[in-house]
């Protein structure tokens, strides 16, 4: 007499749900970040995710455990269910821990954002008021963002702050640079975060020739909390800033001197022009 161990039907709707619930994550942020679905839809398909991954996680938990009392088949798909959901739950738990960090604002700045305005875009002009910190607010959990004095001239100063937004790969929707007034440079780039948020970061640099002060803002354009990434990125900005002027200033003691005109040089002009009144007599 032959015994037939039948399969969990717990464990095929584990794996069935997490086999769903992988593809809602992946696809709903790559059309987010490609903006083929607006920022609400993509809302609502995350959630849709998050309550298949959680169900996974819970049909999972029971399929093992009936699992291990019946002696049924499909610990296999009970487990592939469980990994599935798990997988699917972790960036969802990772933006959870980061709301309870830090505060919900979507726009920081060292100073008067009416000084450092976004480019906005098709589709980002309506985009919702920003959500602000106050002053004592910013000091306990930004304490990093502030302005930026530098014994450096303005147009160096440019120089290193365009390079670092090179290095971290921002897309530049402006650049203003300086002239030869020392009137304010500024650069506004655009950041896409791994979800498909869409932020901008703004550098303002003003000064004289021996001397320069670098402002920053940072804000979302079309999210409802920023999970603490605009304070970071500033925070992170202008710490590889004063970095960079630093090594420029230890390798180069006179970078921050303006450019003399020699006496050498005047004493050989003088001279150039007495040989030629002596020719011309």
């Amino acid at each position: 007499m032959r015994i037939l161990i039948r399969t969990s039907k717990w464990s095929i709707w584990a794996r069935r749900l997490g086999s769903v619930a992988g593809p809602l994550v992946i696809i709903s942020v790559a059309l987010h970040r490609f903006r083929l679905i607006t920022s609400d839809l993509f809302l609502v398909a995350a959630a849709a995710a998050c309550i298949v991954a959680l169900a996974a996680l819970l049909v999972s938990l029971i399929a093992l455990a009936r699992l291990w009392q019946t002696g049924d088949q499909g610990w296999s798909r009970a487990l592939t269910g469980l990994v599935f959901g798990l997988l699917c739950l972790a960036p969802f738990a990772w933006y959870g821990n980061l709301a309870m960090r830090y505060p919900a604002v979507t726009d920081i700045a060292t100073i008067d954002r009416g000084l450092m305005p976004l480019v906005f875009e098709p589709g980002t002009a309506a985009m919702p008021p920003p959500k602000l910190l106050t002053t004592a607010e910013m000091a306990a959990v930004f304490p990093n963002v502030e302005t930026r004095t530098y014994p450096l001239g303005q147009t160096q100063t440019f120089a290193l702050v365009q390079a670092l937004v090179a290095d971290n790969g921002w897309d530049i929707r402006l650049l203003r640079e300086p002239t030869d007034t020392f009137g304010p440079a500024q650069i506004n780039a655009q950041i896409m975060t791994i979800p498909g948020w869409r932020e901008e970061a703004v550098v303002r640099v003003t000064g004289t020739a021996t001397t320069s002060t670098v402002d920053m803002r940072s804000a979302s354009l079309n999210a409802i909390h920023d999970f603490g990434a605009n304070g970071l990125r500033i925070e992170d900005f202008l710490s590889a800033l004063d970095d960079a002027v630093t090594t420029l200033l230890r390798d180069n003691p006179n970078a921050n001197q303006p450019v003399e005109v020699e006496p050498e040089d005047e004493a050989g002009e003088d001279e150039t022009a007495a040989d030629g009144e002596a020719e011309a007599t």
